[in-house]
């Protein structure tokens, strides 16, 4: 059985849990999967963190879970085995064989800390054993503290330590000899230094005692050291995303939380693996609010792709519903224009049932006609066939649907009577397929044929010169040559004589 989810949210710490916040309050189906080891859990309270000094994690995170639970979020026990990318959503496969896909998802899995391989060390971990100044410092303010170095960066954690007591030492083994600069400010702020290698740690009573190899114990109240961050990201192996140089190789994202995959974003010590608390809270708030981001722009976008498909299914049904809809008769408009200019290469957008397109391969252009009607392609075809030219017919969606450029790119009543119809969108498209010294044509329904009984009731129509403000193309590219309206003679539906206006745009690309 598979669920379906607006977002999948991998981890349930702080990071996941302010993502799955911010999601669940956009009205997203969440879903936060918690494999129930965030990495302080080992920690009775946290600090720095702003309004929640000295709170159990635990009870941060039972809070937060009921503050996502009540946006409808939905959360669940249990580890992620594999991450999959089925191009319009992620497969999320959990490690009980429970299938999960999502639009979205955001790993805030965070990290494991691997200590040095000390006796003793893992078994004091959270307790005498600690790791960030900033977080477990002021409780240990002013006594015997020691600091376990790992690597030559520990000398960092070594100066911010000698902050909060002015009893500090050193145990610099592994990471090696002291260079001289780094010895003189150890030995200038009073930093005991010990280079033989610590062998165990045990507690006596209410101290800490470290052995080193040269057989000294050394007693101290509480000791600092650094594990190396484990990220554990296994299960997106197949996603192959972009990772950093820090220490861990955590996931690259940016300010967003958004990786180098479209669907996957991420918050927490995944991203940054000596962040603190309201660090992770405040990356998994961006991370959830990126993933709605993410999604509110797809649903806009798929709202349109739908909209669109309808409308060409109108037309379809339209063409369908009759025998023919065209005279194929060429637009008078288009002939006395198209014949001042020397044959090419042409391109008619929305080219219907193929009259203006014969027309100009009966005239010696190599004219390719496109629209979104099969029928009327077919159609075309056919009337091309019976006249014995070799015009090209494509089914599809305006220009952007057809590769090359031409030297006449025609548009003749590209009109709709749908509100959000995309006109100067696709007459852009059209502009991006004239060749260099090639021309585009514009003619369009400048008013209302005389007899139609509702004119109030058609669309309205811009002026060329209106259309030309809103296509904004580049004057040192475009030249105008034809920006206005012409009048042609038309035959009413009761045979009576009539005119219509049609406008008239004409560009030359001259870039």
């Amino acid at each position: 059985m598979t669920n379906e989810w607006d977002a999948v949210i991998i981890g349930g710490g702080a990071a996941g849990l302010s993502a799955a916040q911010m999601l669940g309050r956009s009205r997203r189906r969440t879903l936060v999967i918690d494999g129930g080891q965030p990495r302080n859990r080992f920690s009775s309270s946290m600090h720095g963190v702003l309004g929640h000094d000295g709170l159990d994690p635990a009870r941060l995170l039972e809070t937060g879970r009921a503050e996502a639970r009540a946006y409808g979020v939905e959360i669940v026990t249990g580890t992620v085995s594999a991450l999959t990318d089925e191009g319009a959503f992620l497969r999320v496969r959990r490690s009980d064989g429970q299938v999960d896909t999502a639009r979205t998802v955001v790993i805030a899995t965070g990290i494991r800390d691997e200590l040095p391989a000390v006796p003793g060390l893992r078994e004091e971990w959270g307790r005498s054993v600690l790791h960030c100044p900033y977080c477990h410092g002021w409780e240990v303010a002013g006594k015997r503290l020691g600091v376990l170095s790992t690597s030559p960066a520990s000398a960092h954690q070594i100066e911010l330590v000698r902050q909060l007591s002015d009893d500090v030492t050193a145990f610099t083994a592994a990471a090696g000899p002291l260079d001289e600069d780094t010895a003189a400010r150890f030995a200038a702020r009073g930093v005991g230094v010990v280079t033989s290698a610590v062998r165990a740690v045990h507690r006596e009573r209410d101290a800490l005692v470290i052995a080193t190899e040269d057989g000294a114990d050394h007693v101290v109240d509480a000791l600092f050291t650094a594990g190396d961050p484990v990220l554990g990201l296994e299960f997106a192996a197949d996603l192959d995303l972009e990772r950093t140089e820090a220490p861990g190789a955590p996931l690259a994202v940016d300010m967003r939380g958004a990786t180098s995959h479209p669907r996957v974003f991420a918050a927490g010590n995944v991203t940054a693996p000596f962040a603190n608390v309201p660090v992770a809270m405040g990356t998994g708030s961006m991370a959830g609010a990126g993933a709605n981001a993410m999604l509110v722009a797809e649903d806009f976008r798929l709202a349109v792709a739908e909209r669109t498909a309808r409308r060409n299914a109108g037309w379809e049904e339209r063409y369908a519903a009759e025998d023919r809809f065209w005279s194929g008769r060429v637009n008078a408009s288009v002939a006395a224009i198209v014949a001042d200019l020397e044959p090419g290469t042409a391109l008619d957008v929305g080219s219907g049932e193929g009259g203006d397109v014969v027309w100009l391969s009966e005239r010696g252009w190599r004219a390719t006609g496109v629209d979104v009607s099969p029928t009327a392609v077919r159609r075309a075809m056919e009337f091309a066939s019976t006249r014995g030219v070799g015009a090209r017919f494509v089914v599809g969606d305006g220009a952007a649907s057809i590769e090359g450029e031409f030297d006449l790119v025609l548009s003749s009543f590209l009109h709709s009577w749908e509100d959000d119809f995309p006109r100067i969108r696709m007459l852009r498209d059209a502009a991006e397929r004239v060749a260099p010294r090639g021309h585009l044509l514009v003619v369009s329904h400048a008013a209302p044929p005389p007899w139609h009984e509702h004119p109030a009731e058609m669309p309205s129509f811009r002026s060329p010169a209106e259309e030309l403000a809103l296509l904004d193309l580049d004057p040192d590219r475009w030249r105008p040559e034809i920006v206005g309206i012409r009048r042609r003679d038309a035959t009413a539906p009761d045979g009576t004589a009539a005119h219509l206006d049609d406008g008239i745009l004409l560009l030359r690309r001259v870039g």
